[in-house]
């Protein structure tokens, strides 16, 4: 694993946070690995900022952050409008996969992984497992549905999973179960690392299937997402990503052709209950993984050496 020399140049580390404040698994992960993995790289520098886990290779990207020189590490494109151009001063040392590559005209090169897949590297896992599946929805979902999803998942005995919990809960719970049924991709990434089987699903069009198909086609899996009915009125109607919006009605359409249920939401248990025991589930070959995560420790090494040099300067 990467160390960072005493003398080294430090960095800005970037933390993306919602408008109401509210913490997301995926953003919050910034905070808690990175400095794990480069200990003395961060701290209050203003002059070069470190962009590394999320979907925020977009328009607001600049307007985001307050320095030229900007450093992307394992980043994705997705929500918002694309980046027409990137800015001078930025460096990108990789991209969470080749659909990110393209978009930006990237080299093939550059594409090796979303950063989060580090994660392999920092947490020791368990022995045993408390729960044989568990769900963990996308932050929308949790905040407009997390008590229903708490009560099916109680019904279920399975375990539920909230974006919203401190990181190292939400790996500890990742990490405990047997199969992760995840709307979160992050979640879904977290548990890869892990060795962890999962499986994606829908339950509104708010999910963005771009940068799941482009962490997918980085470690060599198809996404095959199940699709549920929404759990609440309250979901957001559609997704802002960068292809054309999806409504609620061909979503909708979606759910019926794949025939896993016959009802709304009285039978979304046993929805879930066959998808878990009838679809397959997902997870990287330990080969794959572990040569992605040497090719991004090889990115973090040549980052450290560029800090440590006078290329930044």
């Amino acid at each position: 694993m990467p160390t960072t020399s005493a003398g080294s140049l430090a960095m800005k580390l970037f933390h993306y946070l919602r408008k109401d404040g509210i913490e997301n698994f995926g953003d919050r992960l910034n905070l808690w690995l990175w400095p794990k993995l480069m200990p003395n790289l961060f701290n209050r520098h203003d002059q070069i900022t470190f962009v590394g886990i999320g979907t925020l290779l977009n328009h607001r990207l600049p307007q985001r952050l307050d320095t030229e020189k900007v450093v992307i590490m394992g980043t994705g494109v997705g929500y918002g409008q694309p980046l027409e151009f990137l800015p001078e001063g930025w460096t990108v040392y990789c991209v969470r996969g080749p659909l990110s590559a393209r978009h930006l005209g990237l080299p093939i090169e550059k594409a090796i992984a979303d950063g989060a897949v580090l994660l392999a590297q920092c947490v020791q896992r368990q022995q045993t497992k408390k729960f044989p599946v568990s769900v963990m929805p996308h932050i929308h979902h949790a905040v407009a549905a997390g008590d229903i999803w708490k009560t099916i998942c109680q019904a279920l005995n399975w375990g539920y999973v909230d974006p919203r919990w401190p990181v190292e809960t939400v790996l500890s719970a990742i990490d405990g179960t047997e199969l992760l049924l995840a709307e979160a991709m992050h979640g879904a990434i977290a548990a890869d690392a892990l060795r962890v089987p999962w499986m994606p699903i829908q339950t509104s069009p708010r999910i963005l299937n771009f940068k799941w198909q482009d962490w997918c086609a980085s470690i060599g899996v198809a996404y095959k997402p199940q699709y549920l009915p929404p759990l609440s009125r309250q979901y957001p109607p559609y997704t802002k990503g960068k292809h054309p919006r999806i409504t609620m009605a061909n979503y909708w359409r979606r759910c019926w052709q794949q025939n896993h249920f016959s009802g709304y939401l009285k039978n979304v248990e046993s929805c879930l209950l066959k998808i878990s025991r009838t679809q397959p589930h997902f997870l990287s070959s330990s080969a794959k993984l572990n040569t992605l995560i040497e090719q991004l420790e090889g990115q973090l090494t040549q980052l450290e050496s560029d800090a440590a040099g006078d290329y930044f300067k």
